[in-house]
């Protein structure tokens, strides 16, 4: 019996032949990650397990949801972490200023590679399976352990097979077909389950487009998204990791759950409305209600890489945010900042009437830059929209792409790029 790609990568670490669906195994670990509010909790685990981390060149702290520091708390959780990088001597701490959100920056620093078994202290850090490696996110217990140890266990993902076919089209990029499949499978479609994504229409899709995939595979309830490792995973690699990697393919007979066909051709911009990353709807404007809205946020470790803010950029150039609505925008990282002042992108923005934030989760989770009141409603390019995920309990959510949000900004309702515009 054939093992998935998946299934291949974690027989690997557990220095298995073959593994299959529901076992347990012990596997060594090649990235253990935390941020500013899982780290601080693990700090206490990892000092009664060990006195030191098992390899410090394998330990990544990324401090990026409350930062720049937003009160005396979150300044304590930066501090912890910062000080025990320095004593254990780590060489991935990433500091506010010089670095940016964790599942943009450790793809672009070459922190995390194809083939590898990734474990981090946040549920987006599948977003590392766009490279063709197992990235799944733990509880602060289980990221201590493998701080401490190197090894954790896992139960051996069951998959589902999606194969793309087609080619999206002109304002359709990874988010729209993400929301689409979830909204097709449901938020626990893909329950512990490794949602693989394969097919000739995998080609089509960006580096960008695939960690936006990958990042909001557990919305459907996965335990990891994964891509193959193609020519443009390789190009991505090597520009941004120096490290050697593996290339893992699924076997022919590989054996999954279900197997998904998704047209990308057919996917139109999609919006998941509140409150649940599945509440997939497309948007008509002329059939619908305007929906007025009070924000917009573009940004965040699922939509704020480089592309991501040309396409934002390109539907803004030349229009002035609606007098109702304010927008943040929050480039991935400082490398991406910087990019988009070379490229004339800041000036865009700020001209429309945009505020451009430093490199922060910030309002993705309700942190700060952008916390919402009462009734008010806000689109986002983050990756969810629980109750209460960005402000009050009363406050809307709808998630969307980079030109969705953007659209919507101008026409200060919900609204389809097509209908705006804008050159990519």
């Amino acid at each position: 019996m054939g093992m998935t790609m998946t299934q291949k990568i974690l027989a690997a670490h557990a220095g298995l032949d073959t593994v299959e669906a529901g076992q347990l195994i012990e596997a060594k670990l090649d990235i253990v990650m935390a941020n500013d509010i899982t780290g601080p909790m693990a700090l206490p685990i990892i000092r009664q397990m060990s006195d030191k981390v098992f390899d410090k060149d394998k330990v990544v702290f990324v401090p990026d949801h409350f930062t720049p520091n937003k009160d005396i708390k979150s300044a304590e959780n930066s501090k912890a972490i910062r000080e025990y990088a320095k004593e254990q001597g780590l060489k991935w701490y990433f500091e506010q200023g010089k670095s940016g959100v964790e599942h943009a920056i450790l793809p672009e620093a070459g922190v995390v590679t194809a083939g590898e078994c990734i474990i981090g202290a946040d549920s987006h850090t599948c977003t590392y399976g766009a490279l063709g490696a197992f990235s799944t996110g733990m509880g602060t217990t289980d990221v201590a352990t493998g701080m401490a140890t190197g090894e954790i266990w896992f139960k051996v993902p069951s998959a589902i097979k999606f194969v793309l076919t087609g080619k999206p089209g002109k304002y359709v990029s990874g988010k729209d077909i993400i929301i689409h499949i979830i909204g097709k499978i449901g938020v626990d479609g893909a329950l512990y389950k490794s949602m693989e994504f394969t097919g000739e229409g995998v080609s089509h899709l960006s580096m960008d487009d695939r960690f936006t995939i990958a990042n909001m595979a557990i919305e459907a309830g996965a335990k990891n998204g994964i891509f193959p490792v193609d020519e443009q995973t390789k190009a991505y690699l090597a520009e941004h990791c120096k490290k050697e990697y593996h290339v893992y393919e699924a076997d022919e007979d590989a054996v999954y759950e279900d197997v998904i066909e998704i047209d990308l051709s057919e996917v139109r911009p999609t919006v998941a409305f509140p409150h649940l990353p599945g509440n997939a709807k497309t948007i008509d404007v002329e059939s619908m209600e305007p929906i007025k809205i009070d924000q917009v946020v573009i940004g965040s470790c699922t939509n704020g890489r480089m592309s991501d803010l040309r396409k934002a950029a390109a539907i803004l150039k030349g229009h002035t945010v609606h007098p109702d609505v304010r927008v943040m925008v929050v480039p991935a990282t400082q490398k991406i900042y910087k990019q988009c002042i070379a490229e004339g992108l800041l000036d865009i923005f700020v001209d429309a009437g945009c505020a451009v934030n430093t490199p922060s989760c910030g309002p993705c989770m309700g942190g700060h830059m952008g916390v919402m009141a009462a009734g008010e409603k806000c689109v986002s390019t983050t990756n969810r929209n629980f109750v209460g995920r960005m402000g009050h309990v009363d406050s809307l959510i709808y998630l969307a792409s980079p030109e969705v949000a953007a659209a919507s900004a101008i026409a200060g309702c919900i609204a389809n790029p097509e209908k705006v515009g804008g050159d990519r």
